[in-house]
């Protein structure tokens, strides 16, 4: 595929390991509904629940669609669908027609849909009609004509009518038989077989390239360290688009034959009775979702009895909140990653109270961590250096960019998050910060550049740059600091009603904003973002 970069030395390397393989995510699935045919593999909060056997028909049926509209290996199927069972149905489907997965948030819009699909080439597009009040279907209606590889729609229409004649899955599940076995597409587990979106916004948003064998290797690793097997039960409320939701909430499970509960949106009441009733034994997902579940369980009362662990990422977990969720059983674990370089560095759950420092844990084996410099040189523990990672888990590149991909991307295979570091003598690591201007908020990766752009031109205002202010339940939230025109005052409500005529997406305003006479900045123009952050602390 367009952008792969794989070093030769590294890849026989991993093939002698046995890090990586000819096999590929189907075979795995193949494997396991033949071993666990009527094992639950899914359930979701719509009540609707499947066994291995039965999501092998489904997504055989849906295989039998895709081959029959003329996907061959290596087409790219684009779907957008929410935290569903028939998320995971389309995703297998893809896998039996030999297709690469291209899920795409929720939250993308017009400008977004175009940029991605045209970045893959997508074929065949599924989403849902409907979705939270929302046209889906009028959504896609707008950007149709300027995604020249689209071939054919596909909608869900549980929450709405399709209006538009276009095919529905209701159909496809109806209409189709099961795809036999020997009319599978061809794969190799060296191929790409998922493209995931980076969060950004339309331009920078890239498409991150994921081989069979990364993906393998990354949930095989995590299953083993963290003891699972079948008997477990993962709660999985984070979106399936994302690397937390797709390769932990729906591949991980399947490896083992385990199963998986979703919930299409984290309401925190619903969700622990989710897990009190489906006996979920660990869950993962960004620091809100943990945040809000100890909140109510210290107000209300009561607990969880049957969840193990929660692995936390995307953003730093408090040493309180690690200490909190032990009153109730549940062991707190903090995990770092990327959708580069998937979750790759945990606490382990055994050891989760016995650091004697916040930290978000020790590499997977077979995955090496260094903390660098400006130039590319480790840095002696305890001082602060740039995140690199390089094993079987890392990406093989953006999609159609290779500019990109060489900038983080070394020739001998170690990706550059960005993210400033602190390494201990055992190997753990700190994050401190970001190279990057993102703003993580609730697990979500914001670009404050592009909030800064959407907010030129708003009226009243001289001068603006914009940081991520520190929030005890979402790790961060967007702060707009403002130098007014001379003998103006400009309020928050003023830039929200600017930005929501500019179409600005609502995940991109400002939470607050703050007046200032002079913006900070260095003698190139750079915003001095440390000192605003300085002064938000002064202002509290």
């Amino acid at each position: 595929m367009d952008g792969m970069k794989v070093n030769q030395k590294q890849k026989e390397y991993y093939l002698e390991k046995g890090y990586w393989g000819h096999e590929t995510l189907l075979d795995r699935f193949i494997r396991t509904a033949e071993r666990f045919p009527d094992r639950e593999y899914v359930v979701d909060d719509r009540g609707n629940r499947h066994t291995y056997s039965q999501i092998d028909v489904l997504s055989s049926r849906i295989a039998s669609y895709l081959k029959d509209m003329g996907i061959v290996p290596g087409d790219c199927v684009s779907f957008q669908v929410p935290v569903w069972s028939e998320f995971i149905v389309i995703a297998i489907g893809c896998l039996k027609a030999g297709a690469v997965m291209h899920p795409i948030a929720m939250c993308y819009e017009e400008p977004d849909l175009i940029h991605a699909m045209n970045k893959a080439d997508t074929k065949i597009y599924f989403g849902t009609a409907w979705f939270r009040g929302k046209d889906y279907e009028a959504r896609l209606l707008a950007v149709m004509d300027r995604i020249a590889s689209l071939r054919h729609v596909v909608f869900l229409d549980s929450l709405g009518p399709v209006k538009g004649g276009f095919t529905t899955y209701r159909e496809i599940l109806e209409t189709y038989g099961p795809l036999p076995k020997e009319e599978y597409g061809r794969m190799d587990g060296l191929w790409v077989a998922l493209i995931l979106g980076t969060s950004g916004t339309t331009g920078s948003n890239k498409g991150v390239m994921l081989t069979h064998s990364n993906i393998i290797f990354s949930e095989e690793q995590f299953n083993r360290e963290l003891g699972l097997d079948e008997n477990d039960i993962m709660f999985m409320p984070a979106p399936l688009n994302h690397a937390t939701g797709f390769h932990h909430g729906i591949i991980a499970p399947m490896l083992l034959g385990a199963k998986v509960v979703l919930q299409q949106k984290f309401e925190c009441p619903e969700a622990i009775e989710l897990m009190n009733r489906e006996k979920c034994t660990y869950s993962m997902g960004s620091t809100p979702f943990i945040y809000d579940i100890l909140k109510y369980l210290e107000k209300k009362g009561g607990g969880i009895g049957s969840l193990k662990f929660y692995l936390c990422g995307g953003a730093p977990v408090p040493e309180d909140m690690v200490l909190r969720a032990s009153s109730f059983g549940i062991c707190l674990c903090e995990v770092y990653g990327s959708t580069e370089s998937v979750p790759h560095v945990f606490v382990r759950p055994r050891e989760a109270l016995t650091l004697k420092e916040r930290t978000s844990g020790r590499p997977l084996e077979g995955i090496q961590v260094r903390a660098v410099d400006e130039r590319g040189r480790d840095v002696a523990p305890g001082t602060v250096g740039e995140e690199i990672s390089r094993g079987p888990n890392v990406f093989v590149g953006y999609l159609k960019d290779r500019e990109e991909t060489d900038r983080v991307l070394t020739d001998d295979g170690w990706f550059y998050s960005g993210d400033l570091c602190v390494m201990d003598e055992a190997g753990n690591i700190r994050i401190v910060g970001r190279k990057k201007d993102m703003i993580v908020r609730g697990g979500e990766n914001l670009n404050s550049n592009y909030i800064d752009e959407a907010m030129e031109g708003c009226p009243g205002v001289a001068d603006h740059a914009v940081i991520g202010m520190p929030d005890e339940r979402l790790g961060e939230r967007i702060c707009a600091y403002v130098v007014p025109e001379q003998g103006v005052s400009v309020s928050l409500e003023q830039v929200l009603t600017f930005m929501k005529e500019k179409h600005v997406p609502k995940r991109y305003w400002p939470e607050r904003l703050e007046q200032i006479k002079e913006i900070p900045r260095t003698g190139s123009g750079k915003v001095k973002k440390y000192l605003l952050l300085e002064d938000l602390k002064k202002r509290g």
